[in-house]
């Protein structure tokens, strides 16, 4: 089906449908790792849907020299980057530059891990089956960082939900997390946008509203 007849609503809608793709996980009693701010309203689905906890994992992409949508690898909140050196070879991308933007965007995820945490504790991932959930995986930069900061927590399973994963991109991730679950996997993807009517970007207090109502149910 061709991205212009738009799959889904909005977020919340895509969470909703692809939450039931996850039934089988309820019995781990996981725990929803959202990548925010666009995919909080997609975990918050799943997170009601299977009566798991509502986790956010910062996982900030670090963009290329000129180009900062163009994605060289991703670092989260907690300090591990995933850099993709083929690419940095060939941009020619000097290592000042990548460790520069490196520092940048890790003081951002943890500025915003910081501000959508608040003085909620985190949870727990060691021993756990985490589900990490995005609105849609174009390159997967952020999150194989998001899969590598789960493993070295020592989670017990790692499974990457999304509505919409480019194909190249799901084999490509199938290698890093134990498990990809998409509703749709289209062989040319596009913008993420193209697959949502309502792709408004999400804001800090959006994303906050729906945190405290997983914690406070």
């Amino acid at each position: 089906m061709a991205a212009s007849s738009h799959i889904f609503n909005d977020r919340l809608d895509a969470g909703r449908r692809l939450a039931r793709l996850l039934e089988g996980y309820r019995e781990e009693s996981p725990v929803v790792y959202a990548l925010p701010r666009g995919g909080v309203p997609v975990g918050y689905e799943i997170s009601r849907f299977l009566g798991a906890p509502l986790e956010v994992l910062v996982s900030r992409k670090l963009g290329a020299p000129g180009q900062p949508e163009l994605g060289i690898g991703a670092v989260t909140s907690d300090g591990v980057r995933f850099l993709n050196r083929t690419m940095v070879e060939h941009l020619g991308v000097s290592e000042e530059y990548v460790e520069r933007v490196t520092a940048e965007e890790s003081e951002e995820a943890d500025r915003r891990a910081r501000l959508l945490r608040g003085e909620h504790p985190e949870l727990e991932a060691r021993g756990r089956t985490a589900i990490i959930v995005d609105d849609g995986l174009a390159t997967g930069a952020t999150a194989r960082a998001a899969v590598e900061s789960l493993r070295r927590r020592e989670a017990r399973r790692i499974v990457l939900a999304v509505p919409v994963c480019a194909a190249q991109t799901e084999a490509e991730m199938l290698s890093e997390a134990d498990d990809l679950v998409s509703l749709e996997l289209p062989e040319s993807l596009g913008a993420i946008g193209f697959w949502y009517r309502d792709f408004t970007q999400i804001t800090d207090e959006e994303a906050l509203d729906l945190l405290r109502r997983t914690r406070s149910g």
